[in-house]
This record gives structure tokens, C-alpha cells and sequence, in this order.
């Protein structure tokens, strides 16, 4: 018994040394040969792809969710109050409602501590514009919106 554990902690130490030595064999086969190498775009279908997923249903149900979860988080936090909610949380919150229910926008968020939140940047229609405030207003904690947007083709 005394010359057992020796033998299994000593063949421990040789399995571990062997498994974690490094093996170039193991490296990438498709890694760039040149770090200087530009880096591909993707393709024109992979964007498309992208940018509708983005913009779908599904993705705003998902950051619809999110902010409830958040909602539910500062009640619980805060007794239901909407009081001692940072900044950052209330900028947060309001881009993820604007960015779930308006496709397309290019938009700033910037909270204070008052509880103002200033939306700017750009929409693609009027009505986009005109959903700003009541979206802005549904998160708790916000107050005030001032809305900077303007109707414009967003920048690419």
C-alpha cells in the first residue's frame, strides 16, 4: 500500500505534464500567416441576414423581456419605487426599447439624474419620431424626454 499511492500520484503528475504540453499539431490550420493581413468583410447576404434577425419579432420579444426583468429587478430593489436608479440604467433601458421598436434608427440615448433622458440621432420616418417620447416614458424612472431625433437617412 505504501508503494501504491506514490506509483498513482506519480502517474497523476506524468498524465498531467503530457496532457497539458503544448502540440503544434493542435494549432489552427486556418490562422493568418500574417498578422498584418486585412481582415475579410463579410458577405453582402451574411449582413442582410443579420440585419433582419436583428429586426425581428423574435429579437424584440427578447429585449422586450429584458427590460421587464429589469422592471421586476428595481421593484424588488426598490419597494416599486423608481427612485435611486442610476443613469447608466435608465440609458440602457430606454436604447433597448427604442432599438426593439424601432428598426433602422440610429439613436443616442443620455439620462440625468433628474430622471431626463435626451434621445438624439437620426430615424427613417416621422412616425418613427413621433413614437420616441411614449416609448422613452414607458420605462420606469424617466420623467422627461427631450427628443433631439430628426427624420433623416441613417448613416451606413
Amino acid at each position: 500500500m505504501k508503494k501504491l499511492i506514490p506509483f498513482v500520484f506519480g502517474s497523476l503528475l506524468v498524465f498531467g505534464a503530457a496532457a497539458c504540453s503544448p502540440d503544434v499539431s493542435k494549432s489552427s490550420s486556418d490562422a493568418p500567416n500574417n498578422t498584418n493581413e486585412a481582415a475579410q468583410a463579410p458577405a453582402p447576404e451574411a449582413t442582410e441576414a443579420a440585419l433582419k434577425d436583428a429586426q425581428s419579432q423574435v429579437r424584440r420579444d427578447q429585449l422586450n423581456a429584458d427590460i421587464k426583468a429589469r422592471e421586476e429587478r428595481n421593484n424588488v430593489l426598490n419597494d416599486g419605487k423608481a427612485t435611486n436608479r442610476s443613469e447608466d440604467d435608465l440609458e440602457s433601458e430606454v436604447r433597448t426599447k427604442l432599438e426593439a421598436n424601432i428598426p433602422n434608427g440610429q439613436l443616442t440615448v443620455e439620462a440625468e439624474d433628474n430622471g431626463t433622458v435626451t434621445v438624439a440621432g437620426t430615424v427613417t420616418n416621422q412616425e418613427q419620431l413621433n413614437k420616441i417620447e411614449p416609448l422613452a416614458k414607458e420605462i420606469k424612472g424617466v420623467t422627461t424626454v427631450v427628443n433631439k431625433a430628426k427624420v433623416g437617412q441613417p448613416s451606413s
